[in-house]
């Protein structure tokens, strides 16, 4: 039964986007109202009885709906919290708590906050080590909010009702109303044992960010791990002792606390970057290794088939990393391997150049310059490996780090995956996307993709000739088929075809023709900011409310656009 579904939310964060591509790809006619976008309940209640939907769905909300619109029209809000949990700070609580097991509650908008009849729910185990808080948002928290969204658009079409929470069984004991988390809930206690200082920063990933005293100074702490090594016996716990690329080790009381990213704290938060440009250890501390959850890239080899694995925290690659990214590919490329397949990790791809380093650089419109130099020439040695190239969407990806993804002969990605193949922060993009897509997916569907700025499921993508085939949901599954895809590849049978395949994309022009058309375009958006990309990029890394929902989100950008894209 296709439904008229609107999905009601804070922003289209990475949640929101996967639900609007899993319910039009089921069929369903979607639409997208920003609540904040709205200076008032009657307004709100106004756009929302100009769409008149079937269902309203709230997969990320923060803010209350008028009861004008969940008396009229049914409205499930989707929780991170299992049934019985209630409040703002949910997984804040479940990571601070060492809770073992979490979930998910799709539950109908009453007057009371989290307390409505529940439609839905799912649970699931949580990691034993502290996992940052976007990394079990977009990882376990999504797959089971995806779970209960689907069941929510079935007992819907069915006629069914929601049943009252205090009916249901408590699968997470101990639950109930929580506290919201300030800043100040995660403060880095520098007598705390390492683990537990790990788990603060963990939890307050993303927001509100753990407040730190390093070496006297304020900062705020993110990306963070604990080793049990003492690097220096007479350094004082909140010291720096030693740092490794772009991480900075921290000495603390039993161990060393690594962070990979940090912000000054004053009387506002500055904004996060890696830790060494705020940290400054250079001078004063030595290089040591970095556990290898911090590791910024991973060669590993396996017959045939070589596999490069790197990480970029939540996304952004700025311009040294860019660099060293193009040389352990260029030195991956010397390797008698027959593929070559290069990957993100379970929770993140790439979305292409560094905003945040960009903006704080004395000159940005000079970085923002030098970062898309270095991420096209990391396109060019992917695209000129000799090697069959694999690239694997392990992770949502967006913009460049799309593009920069299709430059591979091959293109796979998990399913659940959503990919943003369009540039809308007032660039033109590079990336050498003039010639990927195109050759892709055809000139007509690519400018559609490109100027639509609409996000697509990885289905989606294949189905359009995007990508080139989808695997398993789950990570460990995901690995298992990527690997067995991979060795199929290096045989000379699926070697051949993929080769063909590649050839018939293969540019008619040289790449270097693709990049400086798009580096024309880039200087003047760049020099010129005749787009708004300063703005635009300052509203981004504040996290500006929108002053408007863009018209392609609304119900007539939706099922009808995408059809107009294939």
């Amino acid at each position: 039964m296709m439904m008229r579904i609107l999905l009601l939310v804070s922003a289209f964060n990475g949640l929101t986007q996967r639900a609007w591509c899993a319910l039009t790809d089921a069929g369903h006619d979607v639409g997208v109202e920003i609540a904040p976008t709205f200076d008032s309940p009657e307004a709100l209640t106004a756009a929302v009885a100009d769409a008149d939907p079937d269902l309203i769905l709230c997969p990320f909300l923060k803010h209350r709906v008028p009861q004008e619109v969940w008396d009229r029209w049914t409205t499930v809000v989707v929780h991170p919290g299992p049934v019985g949990d209630r409040g703002p700070s949910s997984l804040d609580h479940a990571i601070l708590n060492r809770q073992e097991r979490w979930g998910v509650t799709a539950l109908s908008t009453v007057e009371e906050m989290d307390a409505g009849p529940v439609w839905a729910t799912s649970t699931f185990s949580m990691p034993d080590a502290p996992v940052a808080k976007s990394a079990l948002y977009n990882g376990p928290v999504a797959e089971a909010a995806m779970a209960c969204v689907t069941e929510v658009v079935r007992m819907v079409a069915d006629g069914e009702e929601p049943v009252p929470a205090d009916e249901l069984p408590r699968d997470v004991p101990g639950t109930g109303e929580l506290p919201l988390l300030r800043r100040a809930a995660f403060e880095v206690d520098w007598s705390l044992g390492v683990e537990e200082l790990a788990r603060r920063v963990a939890a307050a990933d993303g927001a509100p960010g753990a407040p730190a005293e390093v070496d006297g100074e304020r900062y705020c702490l993110f990306d963070a791990v604990a080793t049990p090594d003492v690097l220096d016996p007479q350094a004082a716990p909140g010291s720096v002792v030693g740092h490794d690329v772009d991480a900075v080790a921290l000495a603390a009381t039993d161990g060393t606390l690594w962070v990979g990213y940090a912000a000054t704290l004053g009387a506002r938060r500055g904004t996060k970057l890696p830790a060494p440009a705020v940290l400054d250890p250079q001078a004063a501390s030595p290089r040591h290794e970095a556990p290898a959850e911090l590791a910024e890239s991973r060669y590993e080899r396996d017959g045939d088939v070589g596999v490069l694995t790197f990480r970029s925290y939540n996304g952004a690659m700025h311009t040294e990393q860019c660099r060293r990214l193009t040389a352990a590919v260029q030195a991956a490329r010397l390797d008698d391997t027959t593929v070559l397949v290069l990957r993100g990790t379970d929770s993140l791809f790439s979305n292409g150049i560094h905003l945040g380093v960009i903006d704080a650089a004395e000159d940005p419109a000079a970085e923002a310059w030098a970062n898309i130099q270095a991420i096209d020439d990391l396109c060019e040695a992917i695209a000129g490996a000799e090697q069959l190239t694999v690239a694997a969407f392990t992770a949502s990806a967006g913009a460049g780090g799309v593009m920069t993804g299709l430059c591979a002969d091959v293109a796979l990605s998990r399913d659940g995956v959503v990919l943003n193949p369009y540039y809308d922060m007032g660039i033109y993009g590079s990336e050498l996307h003039t010639w990927s897509v195109t050759a892709r997916v055809g000139e007509d569907v690519a400018d559609r993709l490109l100027t639509r700025c609409l996000p697509v499921s990885a289905h989606q993508a294949a189905e359009l000739g995007l990508i080139d085939g989808v695997g398993p949901r789950n990570a460990a599954e995901f690995d298992a088929w990527l690997a067995k895809r991979a060795a199929e590849l290096a045989g000379p049978t699926e070697r051949e075809a993929a080769e063909q395949t590649a050839r018939r994309r293969a540019p008619e022009r040289p790449l270097s023709y693709h990049r400086t058309i798009e580096l024309a375009e880039m200087a003047r958006d760049l020099f010129d900011d005749r787009h708004g990309f300063a703005a635009r990029r300052q509203d981004f890394l504040r996290k500006a409310a929108a002053s408007e929902t863009p018209g392609r989100l609304r119900f007539a950008g939706s099922p009808k656009a995408l059809a107009e894209v294939r």
